[in-house]
């Protein structure tokens, strides 16, 4: 390159340099300073805690919502499958007396008291009849056949719910045959009992779930669910054994919460709720007549 040629460069150097901050005069943009490799003059985009735990919410509730959505939806044996479970299922658990086909709903002036024993404690609840009298009376059926006796808590969601009746502990099996379905009544909260499905109508079977935060009812009534989780009752009494439950290792939302160690139910066990306490009768008596 000539000298020429080397002045005019100089040139359209300067040039651009000028218009460079022109334009930076003109908008107020400080130029650039760097510093220690650190770029400084500008404001620091550090994250704001607010937003990041926000947006984790996001993420979770999302998850949850994914999570409701398919591994409830393979929670009872889809129809496909619940002819060939047939007796399978019912005769590996069970006294021999359970169930076939769907059994005869609860009345909605039944109330039962549903025991749970475990080697982390005792879960008492609460299954009203007027709740979901199909589901309730299904399930209290299968309790009295002692149908649960020795299946797990295989589905483990810290935080959201635990998952048990699937006499496989994988899941994706059921007593054999599914349910009608019974219209929601009531909100999920922490403490609720409710049957587990799958996405399709009439799919319930024998796995249900216990809530464990009232921060659930979101995602259960997901406008994307299309039909709902029959609400039966709900824990009375052992939420610290159900907290303690939901705590044990899972595999992790990416392999569906599957429970690593599961938690056995060594005995269900049902019976009559006691009737309300009648308010104790008056003992007082009215002074006697004066003539």
């Amino acid at each position: 390159m000539g000298e020429g040629d080397a002045a005019s460069e100089r040139a359209r150097q300067l040039t651009r340099a000028q218009n460079r901050a022109a334009k930076r005069a003109a908008s107020g943009v400080r130029p650039k300073a760097v510093r220690g490799g650190r770029v400084s003059g500008r404001r620091s985009r550090g994250y704001n805690p607010a937003i990041l735990a926000l947006a984790i919410a996001a993420v979770v509730v999302g998850g949850a919502v994914f999570l409701i959505g398919n591994p409830f939806g393979a929670a009872a044996p889809s129809p496909s499958a619940s002819g060939s479970a047939t007796q399978a299922a019912v005769q590996s658990h069970g006294d021999g007396t359970c169930p076939t086909n769907q059994p005869a709903p609860l009345a909605a002036g039944q109330v039962k008291i549903v025991t749970i024993e475990t080697a982390k404690g005792t879960i008492v609840m609460r299954i009203d009849g007027a709740l979901a009298p199909i589901a309730t009376g299904n399930f209290v059926a299968l309790v009295a056949c002692h149908f649960y006796d020795g299946i797990v808590f295989h589905r483990l969601v810290p935080g959201f719910v635990i998952q048990g009746g699937d006499p496989a502990g994988t899941g994706s099996g059921g007593p054999g045959y599914t349910i009608k379905d019974d219209p929601l009544n009531g909100t999920y909260h922490r403490g609720t009992l409710a049957m587990a499905r799958t996405g399709n109508p009439d799919s319930q079977g024998s796995q249900f779930f216990i809530v464990l935060s009232d921060d659930a009812n979101a995602a259960l009534t997901d406008p994307s669910v299309a039909y709902p989780y029959a609400i039966m009752g709900e824990v009375t009494s052992g939420m610290d054994v159900v907290d303690a439950i939901a705590a044990m290792p899972n595999s992790g939302p990416n392999s569906g919460n599957q429970a690593l160690d599961p938690v056995v139910m060594t005995s269900v066990t049902a019976a009559d709720a006691p009737p309300p306490s009648a308010s104790p009768a008056s003992t007082s008596t009215a002074p006697a007549a004066t003539q």
